[in-house]
């Protein structure tokens, strides 16, 4: 069973949805560590042609606290600041309303903690894109440890064979030596967006939001950006 473990991310680009329809099971490290102005509360979208950071406000007094644990700020009013920004940003987009109708969960402000609010705009992507990979909650396994140590665990006690990391975490994976501790084969998630077309830029942007391919490809055309025909998923090799 091939399985990938990742935090749960606001507006995810299109790579790691790539990466949950690769696997036989996602789970999401939803007790990590919370760490400010990370991808965890945050993404970029293209506004009149320049990509711009969409930033998720949480309540203070979460330093050190895990993403289940943390509560977005709703007297910020970001949810209609995030929604306009959007709706106007993308509002002369070919998919402009097909992109929008997808985040419609942002508005449901029963979604107070930041990991259920970003699983539950997940759900509304994978719905689009049939995305069908089981998932998991890593908070609901009762399973203690840090690093690689604690990834191992969870892989076993799931009874997985190969784990899909992205590149970022390949260095603490090393550092830890994970291939010397687990018989679960170590794979590498290398996904490279391919260009398309973004309304006013010359230039390319690449590792925005999902939404922004979305609001340019249309949902049924993302289904097969986000599944090329070529596997993104390489050996893991020392070298």
């Amino acid at each position: 069973m091939r399985c990938a473990i990742m935090q749960p991310t606001y507006m995810p680009w299109a790579g790691y949805l790539n990466l949950m329809a690769s696997v036989d099971l996602f789970i999401y490290l939803d007790d990590a560590q919370y760490e400010r102005s990370s991808w965890q509360n945050r993404n970029r979208v293209l506004v009149k042609g320049a990509p711009t950071w969409l930033t998720l406000p949480v309540v203070r007094g979460f330093l050190g606290a895990s993403i289940h644990d943390v509560v977005v700020d709703d007297a910020t009013k970001w949810r209609r600041k995030h929604a306009t920004l959007l709706s106007n940003a993308y509002a002369r987009h070919p998919f402009s309303h097909e992109m929008v109708s997808a985040i419609a969960s942002m508005a449901d402000e029963s979604l107070v903690c930041l990991a259920d609010l970003n699983m539950a705009l997940l759900a509304q992507f994978r719905e689009r894109l049939s995305i069908t990979t089981p998932t998991l909650r890593s908070s609901q396994l009762g399973i203690p440890g840090v690093r690689s140590a604690r990834l191992i665990q969870i892989l076993e006690k799931l009874g997985a064979t190969e784990y899909v990391t992205p590149p970022g975490a390949l260095d603490y994976l090393k550092e830890d030596a994970f291939t010397q501790h687990t018989s679960v084969q170590l794979l590498v998630h290398d996904f490279q967006p391919a260009p398309y077309p973004q309304r006013e830029t010359a230039q390319f942007h690449s590792h925005l939001s999902i939404l922004d391919v979305a609001a340019h490809l249309g949902w049924q055309a993302c289904q097969k950006y986000v599944r090329p025909d070529a596997e993104a998923i390489r050996k893991f090799s020392q070298d």
